[in-house]
């Protein structure tokens, strides 16, 4: 847990660091936020996540609570304050503080909090090694998932049925019988010829910042990727299922439901593809 918070200009020890009781954030989920990795001291992706913050928050308009530059500087500081090596940042940016009422306030100063904490490399490694399980689940969220908003409760509802089933995550499905996203990750699969596919990035999922390194990483090696929707049929009866996301890298998926994905063990493909992306990391682009 983050030692240090950042609040609205403050670096707080974590037990002290505390919102005002009409954020909005509390109060309507009039907010975003976003999750940044550090590994070796580093910042993964900063700039994506960055641009991503900044869409988010024009899609809502809320103001920046400060330039890039600044920001940037608060991010360094809340790492080197609780000592993160390898772990996470999280920043999150509200309307701000106002008398209740649903419109805009007017002249209300957005509210910028920060933490970060400590992730577990083993614990992860293991994972991948042995690979997760997911089910499927009806996708009930709004109609803007491309916003990355703090209000998450049907992805939290969807992330409890999957731990209450034993399973890591949950992909959720729209009306259409196609896959969506999971709870807190981009999903995809390898179809029985060893093609990698992907939704398509549009109003109805997150546009993955690890999902677009990711992309982008395959695209210089010369490796093809499907960019399309595929059905939960297609998801059951993969070559192999993968999962996309800052905290979990690229995570091979062995069981979808009751179906075990290949011979129910992590992929070659699905492995090959964590390893690119960890040298990615590793370069410090």
């Amino acid at each position: 847990m983050s030692r240090i918070a950042y609040v609205n200009g403050q670096y707080l020890p974590h037990r002290m660091a505390h919102v005002h009781i009409e954020d909005r954030g509390y109060q309507f989920a009039d907010g975003v936020y976003e999750v940044v990795t550090v590994s070796s001291g580093k910042l993964i992706d900063e700039a994506g996540h960055l641009d991503r913050l900044w869409r988010s928050l024009g899609e809502l308009k809320i103001a920046a609570p400060m330039k890039r530059e600044p920001l940037k500087f608060v991010m360094r500081e809340v790492i080197r304050r609780n000592s993160i090596f390898d772990g996470i940042i999280y920043m999150q940016v509200t309307r701000g503080v106002a008398p209740r009422d649903h419109p805009f306030p007017d002249n209300t100063a957005p509210a910028l909090v920060m933490t970060a904490k400590r992730l577990s490399i083993p614990k992860a490694a293991k994972k991948a090694e042995e690979g997760v399980s997911v089910i499927t689940l009806p996708d009930i969220r709004w109609a803007r998932r491309d916003i990355k908003s703090v209000s998450l409760l049907p992805n939290i509802l969807a992330k409890q049925e999957a731990k209450d089933k034993g399973a890591y995550e949950a992909f959720m499905v729209d009306d259409a019988g196609m896959v969506t996203e999971g709870s807190s990750t981009n999903a995809w699969i390898v179809d029985q010829d060893g093609k990698i596919i992907t939704r398509e990035t549009s109003n109805s999922i997150l546009a993955g910042i690890t999902r677009a390194a990711l992309l982008r990483e395959l695209e210089e090696k010369g490796l093809e990727v499907e960019i399309r929707n595929f059905s939960v049929d297609e998801l059951q009866n993969a070559r192999e299922v993968f999962l996309t996301s800052s905290t979990s890298y690229v995570l091979p998926v062995v069981k979808v439901d009751d179906h075990v994905i290949g011979n129910g063990h992590p992929g070659s493909i699905s492995l090959n593809l964590r390893g690119i992306y960890q040298d990615f990391m590793t370069s410090g682009s």
